[in-house]
């Protein structure tokens, strides 16, 4: 790390630099390293000034600062207004080649006011700043700063290893496998490596080892010089968070378990739900008002991204939020999080009535048959265990309940009648459980908002789910309720009603031919569809389409000429709204649909990420060259990040001729003997160290663009037996 940022700072001649990272991962040790080798290359600089900052840092006490340094400090200038001292600093810095370094920065700081000239390749100076915030960068003018990120496992256990010393460990092959594991619950960040390093330096019994585990996994805000030296000075990140609906979001985050990766969608309709967000009656703004809010907790270092779709939360992290969601620790029965620790049953709880918030996801229990009087309860996470049985007495205590997910309880099958008398409840999550049918008082649920019924196989109908008068996300996909003639009036019913996510296996016209509906379906699964023939060119109703799934289903040709010809436009205008185009659609999945010979339908969508084809024997092409011959304008994929064929035996081509690739990361294609050609030149793919294309084993050679490509790209290939499941 310290090869790479000196590297940039000095030789790439990089006039502002940042390096940005979590509280306590190392940013001041690394900014040390790098302000003490401008002694190795004396000359090259006239002046290195290091400034600390901190928050709430004022102008006049970083000139004072500087003054020093460059000798202008005494007692005339200290009685200097602002503006004169700058102009002071300024006439100095101007003739020299500086290197101003300020460590711990929380905002801007406005260089022109502090009066250091702005570093340009001309004058050679250098300005190098560390901050929790990659937005601060941004506005400092680092545009691609450089993230410090937590050790290694490896270097993780070297450190620890150090601070805690041989001593204690050549005492007993067991502490050494312990201390491996009080290690691993540091998660490479060298704050916590040293400070619990430090206290278990002189722990030279198995039994204060095993202690040490327990009390870290349960309250880790128990153990020693943690509450005092560890979680205060991530806290300081916590409190640069200006805005209170931002803080309490990031404090919900540590309901989820250690090292989940939390989808960020399904987090944001929690936020929804619970009112962080605001009054917001389109779900479209309030979902983009929340990724903003999720935007800034990134960019503050407090949650890290797991892709395009997921965060997770540093478990050192999700202490500190524990530990201020309890109040500091004063008030542990508010924020009740077991999450992922094995439980068999409901943990016990001094004071229900203090609950606010509790999480027992992913555990092993089975039945809650308590009648606890959980009053204050407005959050519980019952996802991810073995729950066969929910009683109505439990069920009956939660009367300001807004939040109830017991998504992916395989085993449950029947929600209480009680759950009738949940008048605040507002998300109810159902996916992936074996609920059979809704209670007879489910339609009672007047403030529910959204209910997720994805995956529920056992469910053949939702009664009159048009009672449900404040309804705005509703989840079917993947359920047994399909769509029909009562259903659909059943959904027209509901007003509110603004993201659908449904099954459809028979008829699709009578939501096609309802604009409003057709305009709520963002994820749509067409599955077992062959009595006739599917008009995918029907989907085209469906503006907000952003996923879908073409499964097991007879599907017709498209005149893709058609589609254009008819609005009598340029076919190169896919954002033209007259044109019938797939504007919104990012994920296809097409599996087992043997009618088909191609997909040239997907020059229309431009925005497409994910592409898989699976299973279709008749599939000769990706793109037909005949289709694609008037629609030369449109270049399809630009988009695209992931391509996977498989088990296509007649498949040949993928387009007639090479594409440019900006952002695609994968090519999978199994199962495909006639593909012997991707399309593909030398410059498809820019970043080819991240791209990889996997094939199976076979003999077999693919045919290159020239020579270029062929070296460009056999590096990337990954090659391994193909078996069809």
């Amino acid at each position: 790390m310290l090869e790479t940022a000196w590297n940039r700072l000095i030789e790439d001649g990089v006039g502002i630099m940042g390096l940005h990272g979590m509280g306590g991962v190392g940013k001041t040790t690394l900014f040390r390293k790098i302000h003490n080798k401008f002694a190795e290359i004396p000359g090259r600089f006239d002046v290195v000034i290091w400034v600390v900052v901190s928050q709430g840092a004022k102008i006049s006490k970083l000139q004072e600062d500087i003054a020093k340094k460059l000798h202008l400090w005494d007692e005339v200038w200290k009685n200097k207004d602002e503006n004169n001292k700058a102009a002071d600093i300024h006439s100095v810095l101007q003739g020299k080649r500086f290197v101003l370094m300020l460590d711990d920065i929380w905002e801007k700081v406005d260089l022109q006011a502090l009066g250091v000239p702005i570093p340009t390749r001309e004058n050679g100076c250098r300005v190098a700043f560390t901050t929790r915030s990659r937005e601060v960068c941004g506005r400092m003018g680092d545009h691609e700063p450089m993230e410090i990120q937590c050790l290694e496992p490896g270097e993780a256990w070297e450190l620890f290893k150090n601070k805690v010393g041989d001593n204690t460990l050549r005492r007993d092959p067991v502490i050494v496998e312990l201390a491996r594991k009080v290690a691993e619950k540091c998660g490479g960040l060298p704050l916590a490596l040293n400070v619990i390093g430090e206290a278990m330096a002189s722990k030279t019994m198995v039994q204060e080892w095993e202690d040490a585990i327990d009390v870290l996994t349960t309250s880790a805000a128990e153990f020693p010089d943690v509450k005092n030296k560890i979680l205060p000075i991530l806290k300081y990140s916590y409190d640069s968070l200006v805005d209170e609906h931002i803080k309490t979001c990031f404090l919900y985050c540590a309901l989820f378990p250690e090292d989940y990766n939390i989808g960020m969608e399904t987090l944001i309709d929690y936020w929804i739900c619970e009112g962080f967000i605001g009054d917001y009656s389109v779900i479209k703004r309030a979902r983009n008002k929340g990724y903003t809010m999720l935007g800034t907790l990134i960019r503050a270092n407090l949650l890290t991204e797991v892709g395009k779709t997921l965060v997770v939360m540093h478990d050192v992290v999700r202490e500190m939020a524990l530990w201020i969601a309890s109040d500091f620790g004063k008030q542990k029965e508010n924020f009740v999080v077991r999450a992922g620790v094995g439980l068999h049953e409901i943990p016990e709880v001094k004071d229900w009535g203090a609950v606010r918030r509790m999480s027992l996801m992913k555990n092993n229990i089975e039945e809650i048959t308590c009648g606890s009087k959980c009053s204050e309860l407005t959050t519980l996470f019952l996802q991810n265990n073995e729950l066969r049985n929910l009683s109505g007495e439990f069920i009956r205590c939660m009367q300001k309940l807004v939040v109830l997910d017991l998504s992916w309880n395989h085993n449950f099958n029947k929600l209480p009648e009680q759950i009738s008398e949940m008048a605040s409840l507002q998300y109810l999550g159902l996916s992936f459980t074996n609920i059979e049918q809704l209670p007879v008082g489910f339609h009672e649920l007047k403030n529910l908002t959204l209910l997720n019924l994805s995956g529920t196989k056992r469910l053949f109908s939702v009664g009159a789910i048009s009672k449900l008068s404040s309804l705005r996300i509703l989840e079917l996909i993947c359920s047994n309720v399909h769509v029909d003639v009562s259903l659909v009036k059943e959904l027209q019913l509901l007003k509110h009603l603004q993201v659908l996510t449904i099954t459809i296996s028979t008829e699709m016209e009578q939501i096609s031919d309802d604009q409003r509906l057709a305009n709520c379906i963002t994820d749509l699964e067409i599955s077992a569809f062959q009595q006739k023939a599917f008009n995918i060119s029907l989907l085209t109703s469906m503006e907000n389409l952003r996923r879908l799934w073409v499964e097991n289903s007879h599907v017709s040709e498209i005149n893709t000429n058609l589609m254009c010809i008819e609005n009598k436009t340029d076919s190169s205008d896919l954002h033209n709204p007259k044109i019938p185009c797939f504007t919104n659609l990012s994920d296809v999945y097409i599996g087992s649909c043997h009618s088909i010979k191609d997909l040239t339908w997907l020059l229309f969508a431009p925005n497409l990420v994910f592409l898989q084809i699976s299973d279709s024997r008749e599939v000769e092409e990706i793109i037909n060259k005949e289709k694609a011959t008037n629609l030369t304008d449109i270049t399809p994929f630009q988009k695209l990040e992931f391509l996977g064929v498989d088990y296509l035996p007649k498949l040949e081509s993928i387009y007639k001729s090479p594409l440019p690739f900006p952002l695609l990361k994968n090519i999978f294609a199994f199962g495909c003997p006639k593909l012997r050609k991707l399309p593909l030149n030398a410059t498809s793919v820019p970043l080819v160290d991240e791209f990889t294309i996997r094939m199976d084993s076979q003999e077999t050679e693919l045919e290159w663009e020239d020579e270029d490509t062929k070296n460009r790209f056999l590096p990337s290939i990954k090659r391994r037996p193909f078996h069809r499941v």
